[in-house]
């Protein structure tokens, strides 16, 4: 009986390591083959918006997915694998269409990788310099990134992981808790 529980725990556990590893390699794949070489125009804007609301959508959908979860904690880091790669996507498409309509926005033209490397930098908060916005509307974009950002970091990153400790509570604390180095006790209140 223990023996099929920790083969069910492997089971779960690289079940959620291969989703998480998925969705991080289809998200850079759609990015680097989608048809972005359209400009920035209404159509970026649109993207930018949508991609904005597809994240929130996923993310409300994945709060209420790990609250019901049996292993939330799992469940809580897979959202993040998804979430955090998607909000990048979408912001490193939208710097990559506005570099190829109006290549003065930053101090170098950007292409795919350049894009994703200049998100990421905003995100982690690190700013190497290397690339820089250098127009009004490159600002205005890297500042709504950066508000972005903290949201993300914040706000978001509190749901899941407040959905994560929900989904515990409801299964009844430890119980069926999930492989074995996840530790339950972490989550007691202070």
């Amino acid at each position: 009986m223990e023996r099929n529980a920790a083969r069910r725990r492997r089971r779960v556990l690289l079940g959620h390591c291969l989703r998480a590893t998925g969705s991080v390699a289809l998200l850079t794949a759609l990015y680097f083959l989608a048809p972005l070489e359209g400009g920035f125009g209404v159509l970026t804007v649109l993207t930018l918006v949508l991609g904005m609301l597809a994240f929130s959508l996923l993310t409300a959908w994945q709060v209420n997915a790990i609250t019901r979860s049996e292993y939330p904690r799992l469940s809580a880091l897979e959202a993040m694998a998804t979430a955090v790669p998607l909000f990048l996507v979408v912001f490193s498409a939208t710097y990559f269409m506005l570099s190829e309509s109006i290549p003065a926005t930053f101090n170098e033209p950007l292409d795919r990788t350049d894009a994703l490397y200049f998100t990421v930098t905003v995100f982690a908060t690190v700013g190497f310099g290397d690339i820089a916005a250098m127009t009004g509307t490159g600002r205005v974009l890297v500042t709504i990134q950066m508000i972005a950002d903290l949201i993300v970091v914040g706000v978001i990153a509190k749901a899941l992981f407040g959905a994560m400790k929900i989904g515990i509570r409801r299964r009844g604390g430890r119980g069926n808790a999930g492989p074995p180095f996840v530790d339950d006790e972490d989550d007691e209140e202070p």
